[in-house]
Order: C-alpha cells, then sequence, then structure tokens
C-alpha cells in the first residue's frame, strides 16, 4: 500500500530534530563524536554508520536538509510504502557516508590530487540524494524515454555516473562530503532504473 500521506517525510523529520537535540545534549559530557560522526577506522565505532545518517552539525545544516528531503522526497514517499521509503534512505545514506571515509582516505595518497582524507561525516545529504536520483530515473518521462530508446545497459550506467557526477558538481558547498553525494545519488539512479521502491516490485 502506498504511503498517499506521506507520513515517512513528517518521521524523517521528527527523527533529525530528536538526533539533533540529542546531539545538544551529548556535546555537554564530549560525546556527540563518539556517538554521532563517522569517523575512521568505521568498525571503532560502527553505530555512528547508521546515527550519523540522521546527524547534522548545525542548525543551517539540518534546515538545508529538511527542506531538500521534503522537494525531494515527498513524490518518492507518495508512490512507496513506509517501510520501503525509511530502508532505502537508512541504506542509501550509510553506503553514501562510509563512501566518504573509504574513497577520500584511497584518495589522499595519490599526490596529483591532493585529496584530504575525511576526518568525519554526518548529515543526511547522502539519503537526500539518493531520493533525487530515485526521482530522476523512476519518473514517467524517464521510463518512457528508456523504453523507447533501446541502449547497453552499460551505456546507460555510464550516463548515470555523469549525470551524478555532474549534479554533484553544480551543488557542492564548501565543507560538502561531495563523494557522499555523488555515491548517494548514484545509488538512487540505480534504484530507480530498477523501480526498487515500487510496492509491486517484489
Amino acid at each position: 500500500m502506498s504511503s498517499r500521506s506521506g507520513l515517512p517525510i513528517v518521521e524523517l523529520l521528527v527523527v533529525f530534530l530528536v538526533v539533533y537535540l540529542l546531539q545538544f545534549v551529548t556535546a555537554f559530557a564530549d560525546l556527540v563524536g563518539h556517538l554521532f560522526v563517522l569517523t575512521p577506522p568505521i568498525d571503532d565505532e560502527p553505530w555512528t554508520i547508521v546515527t550519523s545518517v540522521y546527524a547534522h552539525a548545525n542548525p543551517g545544516h539540518l534546515i538545508s536538509n529538511a527542506v531538500a528531503l521534503v522537494l525531494v522526497g515527498l513524490p518518492v514517499a507518495l508512490s512507496t510504502t513506509r517501510l520501503r521509503f525509511h530502508a532505502f534512505f537508512l541504506t542509501a545514506g550509510a553506503i553514501a557516508g562510509v563512501s566518504q571515509i573509504v574513497f577520500s582516505d584511497a584518495l589522499s595518497v595519490v599526490p596529483i590530487l591532493s585529496y584530504s582524507a575525511t576526518v568525519g561525516v554526518l548529515g543526511a545529504s547522502g539519503g537526500v540524494f539518493a531520493l533525487l536520483g530515485y526521482l530522476l530515473a523512476s519518473n514517467r518521462l524517464s521510463t518512457k524515454l528508456a523504453t523507447a530508446i533501446a541502449i547497453p545497459a552499460w551505456i546507460g550506467f555510464a550516463l548515470f555516473i555523469v549525470i551524478a557526477a555532474v549534479v554533484t558538481v553544480v551543488t557542492a558547498s564548501p565543507r560538502a562530503a561531495l563523494i557522499a553525494h555523488f555515491v548517494g545519488l548514484l545509488v538512487g539512479l540505480v534504484a530507480g532504473y530498477f523501480n526498487l521502491l515500487d510496492p509491486r516490485n517484489r
């Protein structure tokens, strides 16, 4: 059954707010980094793979992700079930966060790139970008174009990579987790291509 009320969006916004309040409270005991920030090595505090998806650095970070969530998440929430929506958001957000840690660390050893390893990551933007990717790939226009133009799967996947890279660069901002944004969007594009959130898709 579809989530016609958009309830998952409201639930996520409440989770964002509750987690942010918990961050504020635990800051007095200097526990925010241990409870909510995903840092390398990941296996030292594995729970942050989940908690970091819902945590935010400051009120501006929280508000910007909340607004983006409503804009791109509502159409997705209306076309799927609550369970699928929440599972997708958390899974995509976690994959994006872990990718930011792993790939930034790998890129930092390449001298010509001058890329710094990520010290820590938190925020819902990986999940939000995944919702954007899903929306781009699963809408009726995209589906009709994909049906009308028969292209090999590898070309379609390459196109997804290009789209993810362009959107990531266009929406880049200082201190943004660009790798997480790119991976989240790519995960969403692939999931949207296969309509993974469609309740009829088993």
